[in-house]
C-alpha cells in the first residue's frame, strides 16, 4: 500500500518555523511565483522574448498600494537562460481536395489546381486553403502562389473554409483529411479516393500529402479506420416484383443487377393520371450490386412479410413475399433490413415470426419487430471494422400491427421509447446509433411539423442519424445539431411504375472514420421492369429527383 504524505509533515517543528521565517525575509519576485509581473524584454543579444510572468533580473514585485520597506540588497543571481521556442513537429499529412457538397464533380488533379490558380479553369474561380497551411500545401503540389491574389483564398481554419464552400459552388479547396466532414464533397485525386466504397485503406496508397505540423508528429487520419454504409429505401418482393423475378423468370438476383439508365421521354398517362417516363439502359450492368456488396454495411426497409406460406398478390395493398427470394437479398450484400413498417403484419402475427426466422436462416440481421414489445424495440448490434453500430427501427403508421407486452408486432415510434432505447444501446456498447423510422405522408417530399419535432427530439436523445422511409418519394434532408436526418429515401425495389416520383429514389453511400460520419453521398436512380433500380446521371436525368430532395430541404440543409 502506497501512502503519499505531505512533505511538511516530515520535518521537525523548529525546522518548519525556521523555513517560514527565512521565506518572509526573502524578497518575493514574480519570477518565483509566476504571477503579478508584466513580460519583460529579452536579455541583450538573445533575440528571444522572456516567458510571460518572468521578472527582470533582481527586480522585486510589490502589490499596488503597499509601502516600500528598505530591504537588504538581493543576492546576485545567474543570468536567466533564454526559453527555447518549441519547434512544431512536422509529419507527412494526408490532404484531400474538396468542394461544395452538392457538386457533381468526383475527381480533380494537379493540372486542374494549376489551372484554377492561373485563372484558366471553367469549373472553379479560386483555390481556398487554410492560411497557415497554404505554403506547405502549395509546396507539396510544386505550385507557386498565383500572381493574381484573387485566385487564392485563405481561410482562418477548416470550419471557416467549409462555410465558404457552402456559400460558393465555384471554389476548389484542399483540407487535411482529418478535417474533412460531411458538409463538403471530397474529391478523388486522379483515380484514388480516401472516401466511399472504392477508397484506399492504407496510408501508403494515398500519395497526396503535405508536411504539416501535428500534435504528436503523426497523421491523425488513418485510412484503415474508415468504413462505409449503403442505405436503400423501400423494398417490395410481392406484386410486380414477384411477377418479374418469378413469373417472368428474371430470377431473384435480377433486382440488384441494375447499371445505369436514362430517360428518353414521357408518355401519358398512367392509371392514376401521371405522365410516365420512358427509359433505356445505358450500360454498366451490376453497378448497383457492386456498390451494395463493396459497402461494409448495407441496409434497407423490407416492406412485406415473407412467411412460409405466402400469397402472390397481383394487385391491392396487402403484401406477402416468397421467402425463396430472400437469398437474392443476401447475395446482393444486404446485411440488415427493417421490419417496422405498415405491411409487416399483412400475413398475420405468425407471419412476422416466420419472416424473422427466414431472414435469420439467410444470415440477414433485422430489427423493428418481435415476439413482444421488448424484442421489437431491441436494436440490431453490428460490428463494422471494429465499430459497434446499433440500428433501431420503428413504425408510426400501422398501430394495429404494433407489438404489446405479450403481443407479436412492430416497434411503435414513440419518442419516450426511442429515448430509452438509444440510452440502452449506448450502455450496451454502441459507438454509432442509427434510428430507422417508418413515418410521414405518402407521396409527399416535405416532412410535416410534428415529424420534424419528433426527428429533432430523437437527435437530442443521442441518435447519430435518422434514415426514414414510407413516403415512396425521395424526401427532404435536414441537419440538426450536426446530425443528418433523411426523412425518406423513396422506393428502391418496388413496382410503383405509374409515376416518375415513385419510379425514382435515392441511395446513400456514407463514409465513417471510426464512429464519425465524414462523407455523405446521395445517388439518384430509376426503377425499370417493376423491380430493378438503375443509377441516373447526377448531371442529367437524376437532377429531377435530386431537385425534389433539395427543394424540400430548403431551410433544413446547410450544405
Amino acid at each position: 500500500m502506497s501512502v503519499t504524505i505531505d512533505p511538511v509533515k516530515r520535518l521537525p517543528l523548529l525546522v518548519v518555523i525556521g523555513l517560514i521565517a527565512l521565506a518572509i525575509a526573502l524578497p518575493i519576485t514574480g519570477g518565483q511565483l509566476g504571477f503579478g509581473s508584466e513580460p519583460t524584454a529579452s536579455p541583450t543579444g538573445t533575440g528571444l522574448a522572456a516567458s510571460p510572468g518572468a521578472a527582470s533580473p533582481g527586480g522585486a514585485t510589490v502589490e499596488p498600494g503597499a509601502s516600500l520597506t528598505p530591504t537588504a540588497e538581493p543576492t546576485p543571481t545567474a543570468e536567466p537562460t533564454p526559453t527555447a521556442t518549441l519547434t512544431p513537429i512536422l509529419a507527412d499529412v494526408a490532404i484531400v481536395p474538396v468542394t461544395h457538397f452538392r457538386s457533381i464533380r468526383v475527381a480533380t488533379d494537379r493540372a486542374e489546381v494549376e489551372a484554377v490558380l492561373a485563372g484558366l479553369s471553367t469549373r472553379y474561380e479560386a483555390l481556398e486553403l487554410v492560411a497557415d497551411e497554404a505554403d506547405a500545401i502549395l509546396m507539396a503540389l510544386d505550385l507557386p502562389r498565383p500572381r493574381n491574389p484573387n485566385r487564392l483564398v485563405l481561410a482562418k481554419d477548416a470550419k471557416a473554409l467549409a462555410q465558404d464552400l457552402a456559400a460558393n459552388r465555384k471554389l476548389l479547396a484542399i483540407l487535411r483529411a482529418a478535417d474533412v466532414g460531411p458538409g463538403v464533397r471530397a474529391l478523388a485525386w486522379g483515380k484514388r479516393t480516401l472516401f466511399g466504397v472504392d477508397r484506399v485503406t492504407r496510408s501508403a496508397a494515398w500519395r497526396l500529402t503535405a508536411r504539416l505540423p501535428t500534435a504528436e508528429g503523426s497523421d491523425p487520419f488513418d485510412p484503415s479506420a474508415t468504413w462505409t454504409l449503403f442505405a436503400g429505401g423501400d423494398m417490395l418482393l410481392d406484386r410486380g416484383v414477384y411477377q418479374t423475378v418469378k413469373v417472368n423468370g428474371k430470377g431473384v438476383d435480377f433486382p440488384f443487377d441494375g447499371g445505369t439508365a436514362e430517360i428518353t421521354g414521357h408518355t401519358c398517362c398512367s392509371q392514376f393520371g401521371w405522365r410516365v417516363p420512358t427509359t433505356r439502359r445505358t450500360g454498366n450492368k451490376g453497378a448497383v450490386r457492386d456498390l451494395m456488396t463493396k459497402a461494409d454495411l448495407t441496409i434497407a426497409n423490407l416492406e412485406n412479410p415473407a412467411p412460409n406460406r405466402f400469397t402472390w398478390h397481383t394487385s391491392g395493398v396487402v403484401f406477402s413475399a416468397d421467402p425463396s427470394i430472400i437469398p437474392g437479398l443476401k447475395r446482393a450484400g444486404i446485411d440488415w433490413v427493417s421490419l417496422a413498417n405498415n405491411h409487416i403484419g399483412d400475413a398475420g402475427r405468425t407471419g412476422i415470426l416466420q419472416t424473422m426466422r427466414n431472414l435469420d436462416k439467410a444470415g440477414i440481421a433485422h430489427s423493428g419487430a418481435g415476439r413482444n414489445l421488448e424484442e421489437a424495440r431491441a436494436p440490431a448490434m453490428l460490428d463494422v471494422n471494429g465499430v459497434t453500430v446499433a440500428i433501431l427501427a420503428y413504425d408510426r403508421i400501422a398501430r394495429y400491427y404494433h407489438a404489446g407486452e405479450e403481443t407479436t408486432g412492430s416497434a411503435p415510434l414513440r419518442t419516450a421509447l426511442v429515448r430509452e432505447d438509444i440510452a440502452a444501446a449506448r450502455d450496451a456498447g454502441a459507438d454509432v446509433v442509427i434510428v430507422f423510422p417508418h413515418w410521414g405522408f405518402e407521396y409527399n417530399a416535405s416532412p410535416f411539423d410534428g415529424q420534424r419535432r419528433q426527428a429533432r427530439a430523437i437527435i437530442r436523445a443521442g441518435a447519430d442519424m435518422i434514415i426514414g422511409n414510407h413516403a415512396h418519394w425521395a424526401a427532404a434532408v435536414e441537419v440538426y445539431r450536426g446530425k443528418p436526418i433523411w426523412y425518406a429515401l423513396g422506393n428502391f425495389v418496388f413496382d410503383q411504375v405509374w409515376s416518375e416520383p415513385t419510379m425514382e429514389g435515392i441511395t446513400l453511400e456514407l463514409t465513417f472514420h471510426g464512429s464519425a460520419l465524414v462523407q455523405a453521398k446521395m445517388r439518384p436512380h430509376i426503377i425499370l421492369d417493376k423491380a430493378q433500380p438503375n443509377f441516373l446521371s447526377e448531371r442529367g436525368d437524376g437532377r429531377v429527383v435530386m431537385g425534389q430532395v433539395y427543394d424540400a430541404s430548403k431551410g433544413l440543409l446547410p450544405w
